[in-house]
Formats: C-alpha cells, structure tokens, sequence
C-alpha cells in the first residue's frame, strides 16, 4: 500500500511526491510536509513524533528511517528554504544593469518565498536556542546571506552606487531586520499581507544603500556593471 502525501498549499519536496518515485522517498517527504502543516498553528516545543506521522498514514516508528530527531527535520527544511531563497535572491546578488530594478525584483520574490514558509523560519528561531546543532545551523544561514550582502555593498561602493559605509554592519543589521520582520509578518497563521512587509524593507534598503531619491521607483538611471 502506498503512503499518502500530505502537501501544504504551495510546498514541495524534492523529489515532489506527484513524481513516480519510490516509497520511501514519498514518506520522508510526507513527514516534511506533515512537519510545516504542523507549524503554521503550532510552535516547535509543541512538536511530536506522534504529531508529524498521524497525517502521513505511516507508523511511529517509521519516522527514524529517515530523521535522526525532531531536530533533523528542522535542519532539512531550513535547508529547503534556504535552497529557495538563494535561488531568487540571484538577480540582485550577481546580475548587472539597474541595481534598483535588480533590487526590486529580488526582494519580492523572496518575501513571496518566506510568507509561504514563514513558520520554518520562526520554529528555527526558537529550536536553535535549545539544540547547539540548531544553533550552528541558523548562525550559518545568517553568515551566508551576510556574506553575500557584504559583498554586494562592497562591489557597488567600489562603483559609487551606494556610499562610504561599513559594508558588513549594514549586511548584518538589514539582514536581521528582514528575517525577524518575516517571523513576525508570516511565521504563523493568520499571516500579514505580503506586500506591506515588502514595501516596508524596499524603503529601508533603497533609502540606505542607494538615496531616498529612489524611493517608491521600480527603475532607476543607476548602472551596476
């Protein structure tokens, strides 16, 4: 008999369990998809074995085929999201041409990206403070994306595009002023509207990195190269 699938609204696995792909491959994705339902009503403390197998139609017992812990299924979906983010975070980080447009495009599509997966990224936040393995992995998804920004400052200052500051600090500050903004805007239900929570980030970063001349512009007459 074949394991069902549960899906959130909006969330894949990889492999996707609509794929022809073996059982095992369906259960472990079953579990990571019972594991975000969980999550929009639920906190993490409240989180069981029992909880995530009942909707998946498989045992108990089951669930250590695949996950070392409760811990581990976190690890994995933060890694999926992480994954996501990266992807569409592309244009901004290593595109040229209008920063402002490249911006733009950016900063929606990851907001799209973390209002439907808001609730990992709250779980997380509260699980690393008990898991030291937890606590290493969100301290890295954090340096990543500092990294990155670092980076792009730096890349741009050399251009003139954005002025003489200290690169990382400001990566670090806008950084966490995004994710805790999507905790509290979308870590669980019922979740804000998307397109404040963009529209409140897309000033902040525009007005600081590039000049308050930008403000409320998809386009600009900037040149990154």
């Amino acid at each position: 008999m074949s394991v069902p699938v549960k899906l959130s609204p909006g969330f894949q696995v990889h492999p996707q369990p609509s794929l022809r792909i073996g059982k095992s491959e369906r259960t472990r994705a079953a579990i990571l998809n019972s594991a975000l339902d969980f999550l929009w009503t639920h906190p993490f403390r409240d989180m069981t074995v029992q909880s995530l197998m009942t909707p998946t139609g498989a045992s108990r017992s089951a669930f250590y085929r695949y996950f070392k812990d409760l811990h581990e299924v976190m690890e994995t979906l933060l890694g999926m999201l992480n994954e996501e983010a990266l992807a569409v975070t592309g244009p901004w980080f290593e595109g040229t041409g209008d920063p402002i447009a490249l911006f733009n495009e950016s900063l929606a599509a990851v907001v799209e990206v973390c209002y439907r997966r808001g609730p990992i990224l709250r779980a997380i936040d509260d699980a690393a403070a008990t898991d030291n393995r937890l606590e290493k992995v969100w301290a890295q998804f954090f340096r990543q994306f500092d990294d990155a920004v670092t980076l792009r400052i730096e890349a741009e200052q050399s251009q003139g595009l954005i002025p003489n500051l200290d690169a990382r600090t400001m990566a670090i500050a806008l950084n966490r002023l995004n994710v805790y903004s999507y905790i509290e805007a979308f870590g669980q239900r019922p979740r804000s509207k998307p397109e404040p929570v963009r529209e409140a980030l897309t000033r902040i970063w525009i007005s600081t990195l590039y000049g308050s001349e930008w403000l409320g512009k998809e386009f600009s007459d900037l040149v990154r190269r």
